[in-house]
């Protein structure tokens, strides 16, 4: 079991850490979901890794006809199509191995409140998950990474204790496309009575202290 305060590694690195076509495959993940670093991209590929693991022994004892295995098969299929990784119905173990760790990234509920619109991009919906803006039915969640099962996905909003709950709150306000929408032109001030009779008189002041100043031209002479 180990000593709770030091749990185990739930993740795999990568046996060679110097591999080019891999590093920039990650990083390519890791800037399309919006991920914080590469060790999220990993637990996403242990979690499949577990599953294909399962399915694969899986089938090696149902061709022995054990009983026990096809229970145990069943209960695989119903939790992967309970994650919304698989159909509800008509899947096998063969459709297990052949998910992909995109396919265990898309369950992430950042990845969820993105596509359902609540935010306009992966990192905002990043950063309302951790600092518990975001429910699933009632219930807040701060883990960036949580599978949302198939149930849950219609029940994703926002915190109702939350700012952002608010329609009229700017993030609200802003668009799906991640610009910032365009500002609206200033309002012009009324400007009182007296103070623009005062304004005016003042212009007309300023001209005539102008045309005085200036030189008179003589009238041209008849001849």
């Amino acid at each position: 079991m180990g000593d709770p305060k030091f749990p185990r590694r739930s993740y795999d690195t990568p046996s060679h850490p110097w591999r080019g076509e891999r590093i920039k495959a990650e990083s390519e993940t890791v800037k399309a979901y919006g991920l914080k670093n590469k060790t999220e991209v990993w637990k996403a590929q242990a979690v499949l890794r577990n599953l294909r693991n399962q399915s694969k022994l899986l089938q090696a004892r149902v061709r022995l006809n054990d009983e026990q295995a096809k229970l145990e098969a069943s209960l695989l299929l119903k939790k992967c199509a309970r994650l919304g990784l698989l159909p509800m119905e008509g899947s096998t173990l063969d459709d297990v191995l052949g998910l992909t760790s995109e396919a265990i990234l898309d369950r992430r509920l950042q990845t969820i409140v993105q596509r359902k619109g609540l935010a306009a991009t992966y990192k905002q919906a990043r950063q309302f998950i951790v600092h518990g803006h975001v429910a699933i039915d009632g219930r807040k969640v701060t883990i960036p990474g949580y599978m949302v099962k198939r149930t849950e996905e219609d029940k994703i909003a926002f915190n109702t204790q939350s700012p952002i709950s608010n329609e009229l709150h700017p993030l609200r306000a802003a668009p799906q496309n991640g610009q910032r929408a365009p500002e609206a032109p200033a309002e012009r001030k009324e400007v009182p009575e007296k103070v623009e009779k005062v304004l005016k008189a003042t212009a007309e002041d300023v001209v005539e202290d102008v045309a005085a100043d200036l030189p008179v031209e003589d009238e041209p002479k008849e001849e």
